[in-house]
């Protein structure tokens, strides 16, 4: 009995190896810009699995190089079967639109042959998701405005209480999710906020971000505290 217990380890401790090995990412895309580059190395039966978050209508590329042969990606949607499976295609360049919103999968790995015979390859992977400064149909702008809606926010400086001080703000909403909000304490600061992929960004800021419920704490510096409501973003 205790050997065969011990055998059935010795069978079952690869496979955990592997899995404990296998990774996911996710793609963050610089503010600004609608491209990245990644760079990585997998090994044996190793997976890595770079997510993406898209939106119906929107075109994502990808493109591996490596010095392997035996390296490839495939793309797979948020549900259903793979979209572009790289050892069938063989060019490991994958642009197509997407049919649905959710996060999709770019999974790299080495082919069984390589996997059995524990390789390694490093690789360089290149992103692309346009389509994102598509103004979002039906959404109206304030007259005079390039801004689709505007209005108050509660704000706060350094350790003051939530709504101590009040921000006015301008938010301009894309088809894909995304949104640029300027925010204004009177007098004091003007700041140019970008969500984007469920990140923000603010050009040259430090920033920090928590979603409470239905509203998003974002915090910049350190020291400035701004409080937008979903709403804010999707017009909901």
């Amino acid at each position: 009995m205790k050997k065969t217990s011990f055998f059935l380890t010795l069978a079952i401790l690869p496979a955990l190896v592997f899995a404990q090995a296998n990774q996911t990412k996710k793609v963050s895309f610089p503010a600004g810009k609608s491209s990245a580059y990644m760079s990585g190395t997998v090994k044996g039966y190793q997976t890595i699995d770079y997510t993406v978050t898209g939106n119906s209508g929107q075109t994502m590329a990808v493109s591996l190089n490596s010095k392997s042969t035996a390296i490839y990606f495939n793309v797979l949607p948020p549900d259903g079967d793979a979209m572009y499976i790289g050892e069938s295609d063989g060019t490991n360049k994958f642009s197509g639109s997407l049919s649905q919103s959710g996060v999709y999968k770019i999974r790299v790995f080495l082919v069984r042959s390589a996997a059995r015979r524990n390789e390694s390859a490093n690789f360089g992977l290149n992103v692309s998701l346009t389509g994102a400064n598509a103004p979002r149909q039906g959404d109206a702008k304030v007259p005079g405005t390039k801004y689709n809606a505007t209005g108050p926010l509660d704000a706060a400086l350094g350790g003051a209480a939530k709504g101590s001080s009040t921000a006015n703000f301008g938010v301009v909403r894309y088809a894909n999710g995304s949104a640029k909000i300027d925010v204004k304490i009177t007098g004091l600061i003007e700041r140019k906020l970008v969500f984007s992929q469920g990140e923000w960004t603010c050009a040259g800021n430090k920033v920090a971000a928590r979603l409470i419920t239905d509203e998003w704490e974002i915090i910049l510096n350190d020291y400035e505290h701004y409080f937008i409501p979903v709403a804010v973003i999707t017009g909901g």
